[in-house]
């Protein structure tokens, strides 16, 4: 195959195109990666490949070659990309304006989210979708990415759950709850026995959850990129001290990108970790940590759902977002 192939014209192997196709070649061409691609697809790289081969047959150019950098596209498939990715947009709009039958549907929604969120809404979100909508999937994604904004943009992702500070005009946003910080040690700890005041904290070390990793243009626990503002961290005391000249140092001792492993870690140790409110709630009450009382006001954000403008018109995200409202009322 040369790398500047031939469009196909007959009429009749236009009959014969899986339009699935195209969003393997949109995935492989976003994600450099035959795996990668086939995650953000959900489906096997076995199944990524064949799906290569036969774009590669169809339109006789090898499209991507393998590179130390990863599958880079070919000239013929960089003059192809946009007309494809134009392709799926149109086609994507066209189906958004179906009217849209929950108990008929069955579409696969995408959405990126921390696992601390996913762990309180998801169980009665898939309970309230298992009774109205039996047909249709979920399909979850971290949101500790970097680029979870440009998977938005993609459409990879139609959800994106978290706290957001600036967002791109191009999207649109929902309040899903209000949530309030929390301070959380193991059963028995030495906090747990007398008055909490901010300098007993810092006698103990902290575990801090940073969705992203230790970024170098974060600030005040906000991480900016590409005109988007996200939370990345709930720390109020480590923040509050870490600007100011005061006689008290924080120390964070371990920074992890997710809340699974926080209870682990406090059971084990002295350590003091800052927590979502109703996910420390919901950790007392399925392993061995009690809440603390806060020296300070809490701070307060406000989970959001973000999507993009495009999306307005879909009946069916729409109803969606409506299914994840109901289900945030649930979680205490």
């Amino acid at each position: 195959m040369s790398e500047g192939g031939t469009k196909p014209a007959n009429t009749k192997q236009l009959r014969r195109i899986d339009l699935n196709l195209f969003g393997v070649f949109d995935a492989v061409l976003q994600h450099g990666s035959v795996t990668k691609a086939a995650q953000a697809l959900s489906i096997t790289p076995s199944a990524v490949s064949h799906a290569l081969s036969r774009l590669r047959r169809m339109f006789c150019d090898e499209l991507f070659v393998p590179s130390a950098s990863g599958m880079q596209p070919t000239r013929y498939a960089r003059e192809l990309a946009s007309d494809i990715q134009k392709g799926l947009e149109k086609l994507q709009l066209a189906l958004m304006a179906k009217p849209f039958l929950p108990d008929h549907s069955d579409r696969c929604f995408r959405i990126a989210a921390s696992d601390g969120i996913t762990t309180l809404i998801l169980p009665p979100l898939v309970r309230r979708l298992t009774k109205s909508a039996p047909h249709v999937d979920l399909r979850v994604f971290p949101s500790n990415r970097t680029d979870a904004v440009r998977q938005l943009e993609t459409g990879h992702v139609d959800l994106l759950i978290g706290w957001f500070g600036r967002l791109p005009s191009e999207m649109s946003r929902q309040t899903l709850y209000h949530e309030e910080e929390a301070l959380v040690v193991r059963t028995g700890h030495p906090l747990a026995h007398g008055k909490v005041t901010k300098e007993r904290l810092f006698d103990y070390p902290h575990a801090v959850v940073e969705f992203t990793g230790t970024e170098e243009n974060e600030r005040n626990g906000f991480l900016s990129e590409e005109g988007v503002e996200r939370r990345v961290w709930i720390e109020r005391v480590l923040i509050e001290f870490k600007d100011k000249e005061v006689h008290l140092v924080g120390r964070a001792a371990v920074c992890v990108p997710h809340y699974a492993v926080v209870a682990p870690l406090l059971q084990a140790t002295d350590m003091v970790a800052t927590l979502p409110r109703r996910l420390a709630l919901w950790l007392t009450n399925q392993t061995q940590v009690v809440l603390l009382d806060l020296p300070y006001s809490p701070m307060a954000v406000d989970v959001e759902m973000v999507w993009h403008r495009r999306a307005e018109s879909d009946q069916g995200l729409q109803w969606f977002v409506q299914q994840l409202v109901a289900s945030a009322a649930d979680v205490v």
